[in-house]
């Protein structure tokens, strides 16, 4: 059972020029959507695809032109995980690894780390986003790795663990502790005394672009400009670099919720049970009633974040609760859609499984629910910021 492409068309509005969502429906439709499954099963990094988004500009939407970027808005880059990751979410969740280590170096590095960098990532530079470590799991405060800067040259040494995109990546933004508390370092895949390893718990069930891998750096040396920003300031650049990226996760989830959505429709629509089509029976129209109202609540929100992102008001807030929202309908959906399908729905040549996983997996990845809602709570217990009257 396929999805029926007019359905989106139908149902999703598209929140920036119909012209640049029809681009990535169809790149979508033709190049991602019949690969994913493969992708999925195989636990494959999806090399061709992330080539071809960068040739297509995909992977530089909201980069400023003159590092060959598009220079477009936030909710363009919303558009373009939410629909990419409707045909896979694999491929969403290998577009934000470079998001994110294209992000922290356009807010943080230096002018020659932007120049050096930036333009490769519209050549097609696959890059991962390495904080976690086996000792601090998501507790980037204190780290294992290690670097010290020789008088010419910083030497990091240590340890990454869990590394997503880390399979195929090419480049790697590392949270290093220095003397002067935790830094970020631009550590390239091909520099000398550098190690990648397919360590234990490597595979998960869901979000599959590769296993996650082990970055072992011994004596890494690096040029003093390849520290990312300002030394022991690591983690606020790296929370920044979050709050940025979960507004994107929530677009992916939303990819996830609208491709189950869609698949449960197609097969409701076509399925005949007890002489009328599943989609007659007023117990599954509600639930369509229902996940449809869902999905859009959702889809509201997470372009919200994006103009927030725009504006560079309240990231924090708006970012986790479009995450929130999202990945929380997205699981809900997902889980209807199979039960909706019935026996199909639990087969493993159905999609439905795949989105079930996917969904779930993104309510941990990327930071959990429990994280979201403190970073919501915290916003409202420091004491939201009251826009002024008009006069």
């Amino acid at each position: 059972m396929t999805h029926d492409p007019k359905i989106a068309g139908s149902l999703w509005r598209p929140h920036v020029d119909s012209e640049f969502v029809a681009g990535l429906r169809c790149f979508a439709s033709e190049h991602i959507a019949p690969h994913a499954q493969e992708i999925d099963r195989r636990d494959v990094y999806p090399y061709k695809i992330m080539k071809a988004l960068a040739a297509e500009g995909y992977s530089t939407v909201t980069l400023d032109p003159k590092y060959g970027g598009a220079g477009r808005s936030y909710s363009h880059a919303v558009a373009t995980f939410e629909e990419l990751s409707v045909a896979s979410a694999a491929v969403g969740i290998s577009l934000i690894t470079i998001f994110q280590a294209q992000t922290m170096i356009c807010l943080f590095g230096s002018h020659s780390l932007r120049d050096r960098y930036l333009p490769q990532f519209r050549e097609g530079l696959l890059t991962s986003y390495a904080l976690t470590e086996a000792n601090h799991g998501s507790d980037i405060r204190r780290l294992d790795t290690k670097a010290q800067f020789d008088g010419k040259e910083w030497v990091l040494t240590g340890e990454k663990s869990f590394i997503t995109s880390g399979s195929a990546a090419e480049f790697f933004v590392i949270l290093a502790e220095s003397p002067n508390g935790v830094s970020v370092f631009a550590v390239p895949r091909d520099i000398p005394n550098l190690e990648i390893y397919k360590g234990n718990n490597s595979a998960t069930f869901g979000l599959r672009n590769g296993p996650h891998m082990n970055v072992r750096l011994q004596g890494v040396r690096l040029p003093s400009d390849h520290l990312i920003g300002v030394e022991g300031k690591g983690v606020r650049q790296a929370v920044t670099v979050l709050d940025y990226s979960r507004t994107l996760a929530g677009a992916i989830s939303l990819g996830i919720a609208r491709a189950a959505f869609e698949g449960a429709l197609t097969y409701a629509r076509n399925r005949v049970a007890f002489d009328q089509t599943v989609a007659e029976f007023q117990g599954i129209q509600w639930y369509f009633a229902d996940m449809l109202t869902e999905i859009d609540a959702a889809r509201l929100l997470v372009y919200a974040a994006a103009q927030a992102l725009d504006r560079h008001e309240e990231i924090a807030r708006y970012s986790s609760e479009a995450k929130l929202k999202a990945c929380t309908v997205a699981t809900d959906v997902a889980a209807k859609a199979v039960q909706i399908c019935g026996a199909y729905g639990v087969t493993e040549n159905a999609p439905f499984g795949r989105y079930l996983r996917d969904a779930k997996a993104y309510e941990i990845a990327g930071g959990s629910a429990e994280v979201l809602k403190n970073t919501i709570a915290k916003y409202l217990v420091r004491g939201p910021v009251t826009p002024k009257a008009p006069t």
